[in-house]
């Protein structure tokens, strides 16, 4: 069963959520809520640009994006950081939080695989290039 495009919308989505949830840490300004927007915008960034091209930096650096548990609990770090004082923030961090969630939970459905952008990514533990 191949599910790429739909994890492709799914990835997408969670990347404009969260730049929204950065945007709406501005508007309570404190230097900690400012410092935790900028974050999320540029993390919400990078998951929407990670469905298009995949830079050789990442797959080394943060090859936690490339598996359904990695990705789910960075979406789940992501999501409790956005779960404070206004409505907005709420239903963002829900958001995220629970597509985290499900992402955790797809890691032991074997009959689901990862989407094309995350195997083509996937060395393995240690797997660098000499």
């Amino acid at each position: 069963m191949d599910l790429s495009d739909s994890f492709r919308i799914v990835n997408l989505v969670v990347g404009v959520i969260m730049i929204l949830g950065g945007i709406s840490q501005f508007f309570h300004a404190s230097i900690q809520s400012i410092v935790i927007g900028v974050y999320v915008i540029i993390f919400g960034a990078c998951v929407g640009l990670l469905e298009f091209q995949i830079p050789p930096q990442v797959s080394r650096y943060a090859s936690f994006m490339f598996s359904f548990i990695g990705r789910g609990i960075f979406y789940l770090f992501i999501g409790s950081i956005l779960l404070s004082d206004h409505w907005t923030r709420y239903v963002a961090g829900s958001i995220i939080g629970l597509v985290g969630i499900g992402y955790v939970g797809l890691e032991f459905v074997p009959s689901i695989e990862p989407p094309a952008n995350m195997r083509e990514a996937d060395q393995g533990w240690g797997a660098e290039q000499v």
